[in-house]
Protein backbone atom coordinates (compact mmCIF):
# COMPACT_ATOMS: atom_id res chain seq x y z
CA UNK A 1 0.00 0.00 0.00
CA UNK A 2 0.87 3.54 -0.57
CA UNK A 3 0.51 5.68 1.73
CA UNK A 4 1.30 9.63 1.74
CA UNK A 5 0.66 10.40 5.51
CA UNK A 6 0.23 14.02 6.08
CA UNK A 7 2.55 14.89 3.29
CA UNK A 8 3.53 18.76 2.55
CA UNK A 9 5.14 19.71 -0.43
CA UNK A 10 6.95 22.78 -1.10
CA UNK A 11 8.51 24.92 -3.81
CA UNK A 12 9.45 27.96 -3.80
CA UNK A 13 5.82 29.92 -2.11
CA UNK A 14 3.91 26.89 -3.41
CA UNK A 15 2.01 24.43 -1.28
CA UNK A 16 0.44 21.20 -1.75
CA UNK A 17 -1.14 18.60 0.54
CA UNK A 18 -1.76 15.21 0.57
CA UNK A 19 -2.93 12.54 2.68
CA UNK A 20 -4.58 9.45 1.48
CA UNK A 21 -3.59 5.85 0.71
CA UNK A 22 -3.56 3.68 -2.63
CA UNK A 23 -3.43 -0.20 -2.92
CA UNK A 24 -1.40 -2.56 -5.12
CA UNK A 25 -3.51 -2.74 -8.46
CA UNK A 26 -5.52 0.73 -8.45
CA UNK A 27 -5.50 2.74 -11.77
CA UNK A 28 -5.85 6.32 -10.41
CA UNK A 29 -5.74 9.51 -12.72
CA UNK A 30 -4.12 12.60 -11.50
CA UNK A 31 -6.38 15.41 -12.55
CA UNK A 32 -6.31 18.96 -11.98
CA UNK A 33 -5.75 22.49 -13.49
CA UNK A 34 -2.01 23.22 -14.94
CA UNK A 35 0.30 24.42 -12.15
CA UNK A 36 -1.99 22.30 -9.56
CA UNK A 37 1.02 20.42 -8.91
CA UNK A 38 0.01 17.08 -10.29
CA UNK A 39 3.73 16.67 -11.80
CA UNK A 40 4.92 17.69 -8.37
CA UNK A 41 2.87 14.78 -6.64
CA UNK A 42 4.71 12.64 -8.79
CA UNK A 43 8.19 13.93 -8.16
CA UNK A 44 7.74 13.59 -4.91
CA UNK A 45 6.47 9.68 -4.95
CA UNK A 46 9.33 9.11 -7.27
CA UNK A 47 11.93 10.15 -4.75
CA UNK A 48 12.84 13.52 -7.64
CA UNK A 49 11.40 15.97 -4.19
CA UNK A 50 11.64 15.56 -0.47
CA UNK A 51 8.30 16.24 1.36
CA UNK A 52 8.81 19.51 3.31
CA UNK A 53 6.83 17.42 6.41
CA UNK A 54 4.95 14.36 6.51
CA UNK A 55 6.26 10.60 4.64
CA UNK A 56 5.73 8.97 1.49
CA UNK A 57 5.28 4.90 2.49
CA UNK A 58 5.41 1.36 0.53
CA UNK A 59 3.90 -0.77 2.48
CA UNK A 60 4.71 0.74 6.01
CA UNK A 61 8.26 1.69 4.67
CA UNK A 62 9.21 5.47 4.89
CA UNK A 63 10.70 6.21 1.72
CA UNK A 64 12.66 9.41 2.80
CA UNK A 65 16.45 8.76 1.78
CA UNK A 66 15.31 5.94 -0.79
CA UNK A 67 17.40 7.08 -3.94
CA UNK A 68 14.69 7.53 -7.22
CA UNK A 69 16.37 4.24 -8.32
CA UNK A 70 15.57 2.51 -5.96
CA UNK A 71 12.22 3.01 -4.84
CA UNK A 72 9.35 0.46 -5.92
CA UNK A 73 8.91 2.99 -8.54
CA UNK A 74 8.82 3.26 -12.37
CA UNK A 75 7.82 6.55 -13.75
CA UNK A 76 7.31 7.54 -17.12
CA UNK A 77 7.38 11.14 -19.21
CA UNK A 78 6.20 12.69 -21.98
CA UNK A 79 9.26 12.65 -23.62
CA UNK A 80 9.55 8.67 -22.95
CA UNK A 81 13.14 8.71 -21.13
CA UNK A 82 14.15 6.32 -24.35
CA UNK A 83 17.94 6.88 -24.93
CA UNK A 84 18.99 7.85 -28.12
CA UNK A 85 22.31 5.82 -28.77
CA UNK A 86 20.36 2.31 -27.58
CA UNK A 87 18.57 0.14 -29.98
CA UNK A 88 14.85 -0.65 -28.74
CA UNK A 89 16.18 -3.54 -27.04
CA UNK A 90 18.96 -2.10 -25.34
CA UNK A 91 16.36 0.62 -24.11
CA UNK A 92 14.14 -2.33 -23.04
CA UNK A 93 17.11 -4.37 -21.75
CA UNK A 94 17.98 -1.49 -19.31
CA UNK A 95 14.72 -2.48 -17.62
CA UNK A 96 16.38 -5.61 -16.49
CA UNK A 97 20.18 -4.83 -15.79
CA UNK A 98 21.16 -1.13 -16.60
CA UNK A 99 24.83 -2.46 -17.65
CA UNK A 100 22.96 -4.36 -20.49
CA UNK A 101 24.91 -7.57 -19.39
CA UNK A 102 21.66 -9.65 -20.31
CA UNK A 103 21.51 -13.29 -20.18
CA UNK A 104 20.07 -15.91 -22.28
CA UNK A 105 16.52 -16.11 -20.37
CA UNK A 106 16.79 -12.09 -20.08
CA UNK A 107 17.13 -11.22 -23.50
CA UNK A 108 14.23 -13.82 -24.05
CA UNK A 109 12.11 -11.35 -21.59
CA UNK A 110 13.34 -8.35 -24.01
CA UNK A 111 11.51 -10.17 -27.02
CA UNK A 112 8.50 -11.49 -25.07
CA UNK A 113 8.14 -7.76 -23.69
CA UNK A 114 8.36 -6.32 -27.47
CA UNK A 115 6.13 -9.02 -28.62
CA UNK A 116 3.37 -8.00 -25.90
CA UNK A 117 3.01 -4.57 -26.90
CA UNK A 118 3.32 -4.93 -30.33
CA UNK A 119 6.76 -3.98 -31.43
CA UNK A 120 8.24 -7.88 -32.55
CA UNK A 121 10.78 -7.14 -34.81
CA UNK A 122 11.48 -3.80 -33.43
CA UNK A 123 14.31 -4.36 -31.34
CA UNK A 124 17.27 -3.43 -33.90
CA UNK A 125 15.68 0.18 -34.13
CA UNK A 126 16.83 3.21 -32.75
CA UNK A 127 14.35 5.66 -31.48
CA UNK A 128 14.49 8.09 -33.54
CA UNK A 129 12.94 5.25 -36.37
CA UNK A 130 10.12 5.13 -34.30
CA UNK A 131 6.49 7.11 -34.51
CA UNK A 132 4.92 8.32 -31.31
CA UNK A 133 2.94 5.27 -31.15
CA UNK A 134 5.71 3.25 -30.80
CA UNK A 135 8.22 5.17 -28.30
CA UNK A 136 5.22 4.84 -26.55
CA UNK A 137 4.71 1.35 -26.46
CA UNK A 138 8.52 0.97 -26.32
CA UNK A 139 8.15 3.07 -22.70
CA UNK A 140 5.62 0.60 -21.72
CA UNK A 141 7.33 -2.59 -22.44
CA UNK A 142 10.32 -1.38 -20.26
CA UNK A 143 7.68 -0.56 -17.67
CA UNK A 144 6.51 -4.11 -17.76
CA UNK A 145 10.34 -5.63 -17.27
CA UNK A 146 11.12 -3.77 -14.47
CA UNK A 147 8.00 -4.57 -12.83
CA UNK A 148 8.00 -2.32 -10.32
CA UNK A 149 5.03 -2.11 -8.20
CA UNK A 150 4.22 1.56 -8.70
CA UNK A 151 3.59 2.76 -12.39
CA UNK A 152 3.37 7.01 -12.47
CA UNK A 153 2.75 8.54 -15.72
CA UNK A 154 3.55 11.90 -16.16
CA UNK A 155 1.21 13.04 -19.30
CA UNK A 156 3.33 10.29 -21.11
CA UNK A 157 0.61 10.19 -24.00
CA UNK A 158 0.33 14.33 -24.38
CA UNK A 159 1.14 14.57 -27.51
CA UNK A 160 -0.40 11.67 -29.57
CA UNK A 161 -4.14 12.24 -30.79
CA UNK A 162 -7.24 10.49 -29.42
CA UNK A 163 -7.14 7.31 -31.41
CA UNK A 164 -3.59 6.57 -30.32
CA UNK A 165 -4.25 7.91 -26.90
CA UNK A 166 -7.04 5.46 -26.53
CA UNK A 167 -4.81 2.74 -27.49
CA UNK A 168 -2.23 3.42 -24.88
CA UNK A 169 -4.71 3.28 -22.10
CA UNK A 170 -5.61 -0.02 -23.04
CA UNK A 171 -2.32 -0.70 -22.91
CA UNK A 172 -1.36 0.76 -19.69
CA UNK A 173 -4.41 -1.46 -18.63
CA UNK A 174 -3.13 -4.31 -19.78
CA UNK A 175 0.52 -3.69 -18.22
CA UNK A 176 -1.34 -2.88 -14.65
CA UNK A 177 -3.44 -6.50 -15.08
CA UNK A 178 -0.05 -8.41 -15.98
CA UNK A 179 2.46 -6.49 -12.91
CA UNK A 180 -0.21 -6.11 -10.09
CA UNK A 181 1.02 -2.20 -10.17
CA UNK A 182 -0.56 0.19 -8.66
CA UNK A 183 -1.27 3.05 -11.34
CA UNK A 184 -1.29 7.15 -11.08
CA UNK A 185 -1.59 8.83 -14.62
CA UNK A 186 -1.23 12.58 -14.77
CA UNK A 187 -3.70 13.72 -16.94
CA UNK A 188 -5.59 16.99 -18.20
CA UNK A 189 -8.62 15.06 -20.15
CA UNK A 190 -11.34 13.60 -18.03
CA UNK A 191 -11.77 11.17 -21.03
CA UNK A 192 -8.15 9.51 -20.13
CA UNK A 193 -10.04 9.34 -16.23
CA UNK A 194 -12.38 7.88 -17.32
CA UNK A 195 -10.99 5.30 -19.74
CA UNK A 196 -8.08 4.18 -17.04
CA UNK A 197 -11.38 2.91 -15.78
CA UNK A 198 -10.52 3.31 -11.91
CA UNK A 199 -10.36 6.41 -9.38
CA UNK A 200 -9.36 9.83 -9.94
CA UNK A 201 -7.48 11.93 -7.47
CA UNK A 202 -8.43 15.84 -8.36
CA UNK A 203 -5.58 18.12 -7.29
CA UNK A 204 -6.38 21.78 -6.93
CA UNK A 205 -5.88 24.99 -4.44
CA UNK A 206 -3.13 23.12 -3.14
CA UNK A 207 -4.29 19.88 -2.00
CA UNK A 208 -4.47 16.44 -4.06
CA UNK A 209 -7.35 15.16 -2.51
CA UNK A 210 -7.97 11.72 -1.65
CA UNK A 211 -9.23 9.03 -4.65
CA UNK A 212 -12.70 8.94 -5.68
CA UNK A 213 -14.34 6.49 -7.73
CA UNK A 214 -14.06 8.33 -11.12
CA UNK A 215 -17.41 7.88 -12.66
CA UNK A 216 -18.84 8.51 -9.32
CA UNK A 217 -16.72 12.11 -9.22
CA UNK A 218 -17.37 13.28 -12.83
CA UNK A 219 -21.36 12.58 -11.85
CA UNK A 220 -21.43 14.65 -9.24
CA UNK A 221 -18.10 17.46 -9.36
CA UNK A 222 -17.31 19.45 -6.28
CA UNK A 223 -17.54 23.09 -7.37
CA UNK A 224 -13.68 23.32 -7.66
CA UNK A 225 -13.61 20.19 -10.16
CA UNK A 226 -16.97 21.76 -11.81
CA UNK A 227 -15.42 24.81 -12.60
CA UNK A 228 -12.10 23.13 -14.04
CA UNK A 229 -14.38 20.77 -16.16
CA UNK A 230 -16.47 24.01 -17.87
CA UNK A 231 -20.04 23.15 -19.53
CA UNK A 232 -20.51 20.37 -20.46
Amino acid sequence: MLQLDHLTLRQDDFTLTANWTASPGERIAVIGPSGAGKSTLLAAIAGFLAPATGRVLWEGRDLAGVPPGQRPVTILFQDQNLFPHLTVAQNLGLGLRPDLRLSPGQQGQVEAALQQTGLEGFGPRRPAQLSGGQASRAALARALLRARPILLLDEPFAALGPALRAEMLALVRKVADETGALVLMVTHDPDDAVALAGQTVFVAEGVAHPPVETTTLFSAPPLPLRAYLGPK
